[in-house]
């Protein structure tokens, strides 16, 4: 929160002209609450319309992008409703950082060197409907990472090489939301219940992630199967690192017979014949080893006949 300035005046001194002059008596205490309100407005307005140093401030848009910053400015309009801070060297995010933006509608953090964000970043940022973390180091997207910015309209995960997980909560409350890219990470699955709650989604991004299309992955491609009429996503992007059988494969084009054999059950016949075959192994692995028994015996017998002759 930018610090009020405070403004040091010099008074004349008084001649002897002045001092000569009646004293009008104390001043009216509606006259002095006005002139303290007044006052205290001047510094508020000078306060809320300061602009950080390296950055320009126009129409409540603050920039601050590619001015090499290694952290936040310290002080914002306390109206600003667009701020930048793309293309710098930003590593972290101080909590609380947004406490007092509530006009906030875009944030844009992108191409910087952020690995997480502090919780309850935007509890207070309830009119933030833009957000781009795209190219940074984030490793994962918590539960509490959006908290509260119910407005959120569009998010921008892309380009975080490192992105290995996303809460199953992560997006939880989001209503509002409408695009969402998650684009050329580090993902290896997604969970169904991240995007389920997801009712206004309209432009969905995956591609350029190490899917691993096992048994776990049908229950989001069935679902991105059935909204692909009013989900947008980038099929061509989105293919298969695994298993071996359908690397390389494109993600939408798996079916319900590409999962075939997650679904295999056993019905009664089939236990019953397996018990079976396993009752038949068993009667045969011990009438082999009664024939053996005998087998050892007799050659043991005929070889103790032949000793006795001999001598």
């Amino acid at each position: 929160m930018g610090s009020l300035q405070h403004c040091c005046c010099q008074l004349p001194k008084m001649g002897d002209t002045w001092a000569q002059l009646p004293w009008p008596g104390p001043p009216h205490p509606a006259v002095l609450l006005i002139s303290l309100l007044l006052a205290a407005g001047v510094m508020l307005s000078d306060a809320g319309t300061s602009c950080p140093v390296l950055c320009t401030c126009h129409n409540q848009v603050v920039d601050c992008s590619s001015q090499r910053l290694f952290s936040v400015p310290p002080d914002l309009p306390m109206d600003t409703r667009n701020l930048s801070l793309a293309h710098n060297r930003i590593a972290a995010v101080p909590p609380g950082y947004l406490t007092c933006y509530m006009e906030l509608r875009v944030l844009d953090l992108r191409n910087n060197s952020l690995v997480e964000l502090p919780p309850g970043l935007f509890l207070h940022a309830k009119r933030l409907a833009h957000l781009d973390l795209s190219y940074n180091n984030l490793s994962h997207v918590p539960a509490d990472m959006f908290q509260e910015a119910h407005g959120l309209v569009h998010i921008d995960l892309s380009h975080n090489p490192w992105l290995r997980r996303v809460h199953p909560q992560a997006f939880q409350g989001l209503v509002q939301l409408r695009d969402l890219d998650l684009s050329f990470g580090g993902l290896a699955f997604l969970s169904l219940e991240a995007l389920e709650g997801l009712p206004g989604l309209v432009t969905l991004q995956i591609g350029g992630n190490p899917w691993v299309c096992g048994c776990t992955m049908e229950p989001l491609l069935k679902w991105l199967r059935n909204r692909i009429q009013r989900c947008t996503a980038d099929s061509q992007l989105a293919e298969c690192r695994g298993p071996p059988e359908v690397e390389g494969a494109p993600l939408f084009s798996l079916t319900e017979e590409s999962f075939k054999a997650c679904h295999l059950t056993l019905s009664l016949d089939d236990y019953l014949f397996i018990a079976f075959v396993g009752f038949v192994v068993s009667i045969a692995s011990v009438a082999t080893n009664f024939l053996l028994g005998i087998t050892a015996n007799c050659c043991h017998r005929w070889s103790k006949a032949s000793e006795e002759e001999e001598i």
